[in-house]
């Protein structure tokens, strides 16, 4: 059973925006805290950003601080991920995650993640 998908993923130059969401199919899914992975080949998946179960409270990467904001959909079981000033380095398979526990802050980076989606591919040119 699929329970997250992710879209909106693609091509785009660097300095451009773009908007990946993803959808949960239990609604479940508002009351976990949710975040959001990366993964380029031939490395390891990294923490990109996380928001609570609220809202009330995001986590970001160094990397990203301040291009990237994370937010929570208004049915609770959508999370997008909008992404500004795309560098090529952002070139990943991004995934959303869910985790059963709540966390604030930095925690929401460290907090075990129980459910995964299959991943969008964005890819940013030079």
């Amino acid at each position: 059973q699929v329970q997250l998908v992710e879209s909106g993923g693609g091509l785009v130059q660097a300095g451009d925006s773009l908007r990946v969401s993803c959808a949960a199919s239990n609604r479940a899914f508002s009351n976990y805290a949710m975040g959001w992975f990366r993964q380029a080949p031939g490395k390891e998946r990294e923490f990109v950003a996380a928001v609570s179960r609220t809202g009330g409270s995001t986590y970001y990467a160094d990397s990203v601080k301040g291009r990237f904001t994370i937010s929570r959909g208004n049915a609770k079981n959508t999370v997008y991920l909008q992404m500004n000033s795309l560098k090529p380095e952002d070139t990943a398979v991004y995934y959303c995650a869910a985790s059963r526990r709540d966390a604030t802050f930095q925690a929401l980076g460290v907090i075990p993640y129980d459910y995964w989606g299959q991943g969008t591919q964005v890819t940013v040119s030079s």
